[in-house]
């Protein structure tokens, strides 16, 4: 038994929730989804694959150098805010697909980053060896057996390392909220699949790509509005 602001999480309900770019959107971060492969302006395969990172580090690093800067620039909004303050009252588990840190900014406690974090590097030999990284990383930056660092982010083509972790979380599940995530990205999109079938799933996005059933509730509004909305309907 443990504490959590004050109240015992043994009898809480275990609220998982998979977020992904749509709740970052309203703080105003872009996604490259909403520009026809095109993020910030570059081709996803430039900046986003291994490859990409071979055939010109110093373009990479520079987009993930504009990426880290624009956190400082944002604030979380109140979806997730919303989503911080269901601690309270549930033992909640955030699976992200984003690589900010604005759900940890808000207060959320418990978050689980699939793609990882624009706040931390590795090193290009050893994926274990990851540190806190808030400034600029250029080349020449090393790790302490001397190999580049890169940015801790999974790029396309990579394996997903926390995606184990993430499908024992969803086996908890006794409440699933997707938000601001299409579902259409995979291994995330698959995890919906390891929660038991009695488990409810409520669906936010102002165009679901999913349809109501008995067990699913689409709430077809953005994350802010629809996070309003789901707080309703949990009480």
């Amino acid at each position: 038994m443990s504490l959590r602001n004050g109240k015992t999480t043994n009898n809480m309900k275990h609220l998982v929730v998979l977020t992904g770019a749509g709740v970052s959107a309203e703080s105003g971060i872009k996604t490259f989804r909403d520009a026809d492969g095109l993020w910030e302006g570059h081709d996803v395969m430039e900046v986003a694959t291994p490859q990409g990172f071979i055939n010109n580090p110093e373009l990479v690093l520079n987009f993930y150098n504009q990426r880290r800067k624009q956190l400082y620039e944002v604030e979380p909004n109140n979806a997730h805010y919303d989503l911080a303050k269901l601690e309270t009252n549930y033992r909640v588990t955030i699976i992200t697909q984003n690589v900010d840190d604005l759900h940890e900014r808000a207060g959320s406690s418990n978050v689980i980053h699939l793609h990882g974090e624009l706040l931390k590097v590795k090193s290009t030999k050893n994926e274990t060896d990851v540190k806190s990284w808030t400034g600029d990383l250029n080349i020449g930056d090393l790790c302490e057996k001397g190999h580049q660092l890169r940015p801790h982010i999974v790029w396309f083509g990579e394996d997903v390392p926390m995606i184990d972790t993430a499908i024992d979380i969803c086996e908890t599940a006794d409440i699933l909220l997707i938000i601001g995530t299409s579902m259409q990205v995979y291994p995330a999109a698959g995890l919906i699949n390891y929660v038991p079938a009695e488990t409810p799933v409520y669906f936010i996005d102002p165009n679901p790509s999913i349809s109501g059933t008995n067990r699913i509730t689409v709430i077809e509004e953005s994350a802010t509005k629809g996070m309003a909305t789901f707080v309703e309907l949990l009480k």
